[in-house]
């Protein structure tokens, strides 16, 4: 073999071992969290039903269910109107995000008041933590590095390990450890953080199947960060496309929709 081919050889093989080492360079971390927000929601209008079911020590404490309708506005951004079906002292009242803010409505007093995102609505699940939310529409993000780790099956996955810091008024969470599978995208894992810097809760992304005419995690499971015994499941089914009026988006016409 001639020393021109060796060293043409050599180049190339060069090429493919930078390749291989740095197979995330391609892909800027907004743009990560962007396609990783693809996956979890769809771009148009959907509802879905909604189970919050709450464990102590692998334990059923409690569950409520819930219809979910949520619609994309121009700025990417979801309005989310949450309704309660169950338990039966519970049906009929409301969270809305407008926007701008969240709002709970209760039909008793037929008055709605403003609540914060990370009020609890069962257990371990904070309102802004199952309301349809795109990331990178709220948060800046870069990339920590590269890692892999177990998912909620503790199957290993080779991951984006991702910081976002809330860039808006309406991010719900200070900053956010966020690890997003390399290849697909899927989210596997977030650590969310108070603006005192405490982590709070962790949350794994689980059982992805068609829903919304793509692969999505149909479950989140809501860990304690103080006391791992106490976790909630977030399950959500019979997903589908509707379109949803701008009205039932609006604080004023809550005590007059009637949810189909």
């Amino acid at each position: 073999m001639s020393e021109l081919s060796k060293i043409m050889i050599a180049a190339v093989l060069a090429v493919a071992f930078a390749m291989n080492a740095h197979p995330v360079a391609a892909q800027s971390a907004q743009e990560i969290v962007t396609a990783a927000d693809r996956v979890r929601n769809p771009t148009a209008s959907f509802r879905s039903t909604l189970v919050l079911t709450e464990y102590v020590s692998g334990q059923e404490r409690s569950h409520s269910a819930f219809v979910l309708f949520s619609k994309p506005d121009a700025s990417a951004r979801f309005r989310n109107l949450l309704e309660y079906v169950e338990p039966p002292r519970d049906a009929g009242k409301r969270v809305l995000l407008d926007g701008r803010a969240f709002w709970f409505y209760d039909p008793a007093s037929k008055t709605s008041v403003r609540i914060s995102a990370q009020q609890r609505l069962v257990g371990q699940a904070a309102i802004g933590d199952v309301l349809s939310v795109n990331l990178a529409a709220d948060y800046s993000a870069t990339v920590a590095g590269t890692e892999t780790i177990d998912d909620a099956t503790r199957q290993k996955r080779n991951t984006w390990h991702l910081e976002l810091k809330a860039a808006t008024d309406t991010a719900v969470y200070n900053r956010i450890e966020y690890w997003v599978e390399q290849g697909t995208f899927r989210p596997v894992k977030g650590k969310f953080y108070s603006d005192s810097g405490r982590l709070l809760k962790i949350i794994y992304y689980r059982s992805f199947t068609e829903r919304l005419a793509a692969q999505r995690p149909s479950e989140a499971v809501i860990i304690d960060a103080v006391d791992s015994s106490l976790a909630t499941i977030a399950t959500f089914s019979d997903s589908r496309f509707q379109d949803v009026p701008d009205a039932w988006f609006q604080r004023d016409y809550l005590p007059r929709l009637q949810v189909q």
